[in-house]
């Protein structure tokens, strides 16, 4: 039988808030088996109990068809170097980290080593509070599943990770490259972080009950990050989000000076291009 077709043991090392809803998706809404990971022994419990894996210990590797790395970039390359020899020929490696390039030239090559496939991954899919707490079977409805297979990529490695991704609730999947993945990811989360965090700082903000309403939800939501997580993204795509700062500084000076100097039609003008092309993305 097909590999996209049977019934799976998957392995999730890192049972936080992404690894923790994939558990808890799987069990939900699959019959595959999952071994939970994690190095925190009240975590590890607390996925056991709240049914989001069957058996948990990183001494089931063995047993793996598939491990996804549910950890921040540099952690899943330590899990992984250290664990990769644990894993029978064939498996497949994926991870769910906010950055490709780094992950996938620190992955790739650990795994062509031990006769593993490798393919990065990054469900579009989030909380603004991270930890097994917060985790929910439900977290992937509706998101997009970014994959990004390398040359070597067997077709059927990809139409199972594509029919994972499908079976835990996402309503489409992304091929990219890790080149185009980190670019776009760039504008579309990592500078809505930036953005958002340095919204909150102004003194303003502590006075914002009984004046804010969606606008100001909305904007400041993802202030709320991990910052050392976040950090972590931000530069390992440095090039590709400084020229989206650089952008967003640009555009932002453009209003200001038409603001500043009372000049009603340039405004108008700015304003209306901003909803122009949000209208024609939405189409």
């Amino acid at each position: 039988m097909e590999q996209n077709k049977r019934l799976m043991k998957i392995a999730i090392a890192g049972m936080g808030l992404i690894g923790g809803s994939l558990g808890l998706a799987l069990k939900k809404r699959t019959e595959h088996t999952v071994i939970g990971i994690d190095i925190d022994p009240t975590v590890v419990q607390a996925a056991l109990d709240g049914g989001a894996a069957d058996k948990v210990g990183a001494e089931h590797l063995a047993e793996a068809d598939l491990l996804v790395l549910a950890l921040p970039p540099t952690v899943a390359v330590e899990f992984l170097t250290a664990h990769a020899d644990k894993l029978k020929k064939g498996a497949v490696v994926t991870d769910v980290c906010g950055v490709k390039r780094y992950i996938v030239q620190k992955c790739r090559p650990i795994c062509l080593k031990y006769r593993l496939d490798f393919v990065g991954g990054h469900p579009m899919a989030g909380k603004e509070h991270s930890g097994f707490s917060n985790a929910t079977p439900d977290l992937f409805e509706d998101a997009y599943y970014i994959f990004t297979p390398t040359e070597d990529t067997p077709e059927t490695v990809l139409d199972m990770l594509k029919k994972l991704a499908y079976d835990i609730g996402c309503s489409g999947v992304t091929i990219a490259t890790p080149e185009q993945h980190d670019r776009i990811i760039a504008f579309t989360s990592q500078l809505p972080h930036v953005l958002a965090g340095a919204y909150v700082k102004s003194p303003v903000c502590a006075q914002n009950k009984g004046f804010s309403a969606g606008s100001y939800r909305d904007v400041s939501r993802v202030a709320t990050v991990d910052e050392r997580l976040w950090s972590q993204l931000f530069l390992m795509n440095a090039d590709n989000l400084c020229n989206e700062i650089d952008e967003l500084i640009s555009n932002l000076k453009v209003c200001r000076e038409a603001v500043a100097n009372g000049e009603p039609g340039r405004l108008t003008e700015v304003l209306r291009e901003g909803r122009v092309k949000k209208e024609c993305v939405n189409e």
